[in-house]
């Protein structure tokens, strides 16, 4: 195995340096027939040829900045100068040239999706689908802080959000190992799948938990009766409907948002939200005095009131008053009405 390992790194060596060859070959030839052609010219007291010179001496007149501290100074030793001036430029340009594409190839490997990330405690979203990918990563990354691995099909040839520093891009088969292996699910700590139809979505899942088991999977899907096969995968992924888009990228944030969304929306949940006018005759209360009633006797909590302005306040302030007329919108088992909620203990 490690033999196997030293032979790979070797070939990819190899492959690299086959490209450097003409440049670094051109340094090596000008540098050392320069320095020889300079040690037999100049006279031995002008120092320049000292190896613990020359190579300063070839750099800064390669670079035609000419500090003066070196210099030839016979007549031949001028030429030799001339010539290191004149191959140096060459290759200073062969490597800057060479250095340039390797950054320009590395840059456009980057954008194509193809390169294998390093990354760790990320997000990774899988699936783009134009206008809507760009609101939930917008989300995702609004407070900062969280870095995002994008996932598109081969259909998307180009990273579709360059401009975001915060967003790594990756192209390929969704299902595949080798996407999974790139976008560092392994060491992720969140990922959502937002496939084109819930089988997609369902084998990129399975995917992603062999990938990584212990994973918070986040998953979109058209049909909420698929939430069931879902947990066959992985009994605690979080399933949102796929027309609430902004859920995705709460729940990445939030781990176990949903289940609270869901229990709010669900008849017979745990906690249904539930409205309630103020009647006349309750005097001056305001939004603590209600919450204190609701959590300490009926458990209940308060989530917003719209004033008889029509107003609407989510978490109003604990001294926001609520005069007759107000909407209370409370979470609660069961419905209590304002009777019960303002009828004296």
């Amino acid at each position: 195995m490690p033999f196997l390992l030293f032979a790979r790194l070797a070939r990819v060596l190899r492959l690299r340096l086959r490209s450097w060859r003409l440049p670094l070959a051109v340094t090596v030839i000008v540098f050392g027939t320069s320095w020889a052609a300079m040690a037999l010219v100049e006279p031995a007291g002008s120092g320049i040829a000292d190896p613990g010179t020359y190579w300063w001496y070839f750099v800064v007149t390669s670079a035609t900045v000419g500090y003066g501290d070196f210099f030839p100074v016979s007549a031949a030793g001028r030429v030799v100068g001339t010539y290191v001036i004149v191959g140096g430029i060459v290759t200073l340009t062969l490597l800057f040239t060479m250095l340039s594409t390797a950054l320009q190839t590395a840059r456009g490997r980057r954008t194509r999706g193809v390169v294998t990330l390093d990354v760790e405690g990320h997000v990774v979203l899988l699936g783009y689908t134009p206008g809507r990918t760009d609101r939930i990563v917008a989300e995702l990354t609004a407070e900062g802080g969280t870095r995002v691995v994008l996932c598109a099909w081969d259909d998307v040839v180009e990273d579709p959000l360059p401009h975001l520093p915060d967003v790594d891009f990756v192209r390929g088969d969704l299902t595949h190992a080798d996407v999974m292996v790139r976008a560092c699910v392994a060491r992720a700590r969140t990922a959502v799948v937002d496939g084109r139809d819930d089988n997609e979505t369902l084998a990129i899942a399975v995917a992603v938990d062999h990938s990584n088991p212990g994973i918070h999977l986040v998953a979109a899907v058209r049909d909420l009766d698929r939430r069931e096969t879902l947990r066959y995968v992985n009994p605690d992924v979080q399933v949102v409907q796929w027309q609430m888009p902004f859920l995705l990228s709460e729940e990445a944030a939030d781990p176990g948002l949903t289940q609270v969304y869901n229990d709010l929306m669900t008849s017979g949940g745990h906690g249904n939200t539930y409205s309630a006018l103020v009647p006349r005759g309750t005097g001056e209360a305001t939004a603590g005095d209600v919450q204190t009633r609701l959590g300490r006797r009926f458990g209940a909590t308060l989530l917003a009131v719209r004033g008889p302005d029509g107003e609407l306040v989510v978490s109003p302030p604990w001294d926001r008053p609520v005069p007759a007329g107000t909407t209370l919108y409370y979470v609660a088992r069961e419905r209590l009405g304002a009777e019960r909620i303002f009828a004296e203990a």
